[in-house]
């Protein structure tokens, strides 16, 4: 009689084992197909997305390209600016160079000039009215005769300037 009220407790025992682990395994059934319905919807956004990206990377590949080819296109503009740049900055000191010279010439020639007049003043006699009118139309062209000669003298250098660019 043990022996049999032992087997139907066993068997009891067993059957209520095998209820509960039926219970768990559809309990872990269903979280399982939750599980793989939320991976199948991850896996298609996924793939939206990837198409979305790939548009995405297209479409800025695109708009390098076209930066590349306008910058391609800007870069000489730039070179050129920049040697126009070089150009002017030297012109600048040349002319500046030549404008200071040209200066300092004058400052001699009207030092010279002023002390010659003052030796000429201080050493002669009043002249007559004609060698008076003769002087300042002497003076006067010389004035501008000097001018003409500075402003050749600027050609001049302009041309030699150009020459040496070249």
């Amino acid at each position: 009689m043990i022996i049999s009220l032992s087997v139907a407790l066993i068997a009891v025992a067993f059957a209520v084992l095998v209820f509960f682990l039926i219970k768990t395994l559809n309990s872990a059934k269903a979280s399982l197909d939750k599980v793989s319905q939320t991976l199948q919807e991850v896996q298609k956004t996924v793939d939206e997305l990837t198409y979305e990206v790939k548009a995405t990377v297209r479409h800025a590949n695109k708009i390098t390209a076209d930066v590349q080819g306008k910058i391609e296109k800007i870069d000489p503009i730039m070179d050129s600016v920049q040697n126009l740049g070089e150009v002017l900055s030297e012109l600048t000191m040349t002319v500046k160079q030549v404008s200071v010279t040209v200066i300092e010439k004058f400052r001699k020639n009207r030092e010279l000039k002023e002390k010659a007049e003052l030796v000429a003043v201080n050493s002669a006699k009043v002249t007559p009215a004609e060698e008076r009118t003769v002087n300042s139309y002497n003076a006067v062209n010389s004035k501008k005769g000097r001018l003409d000669a500075v402003l050749k003298g600027v050609d001049v250098a302009a041309g030699l300037w150009q020459r040496y660019r070249k």
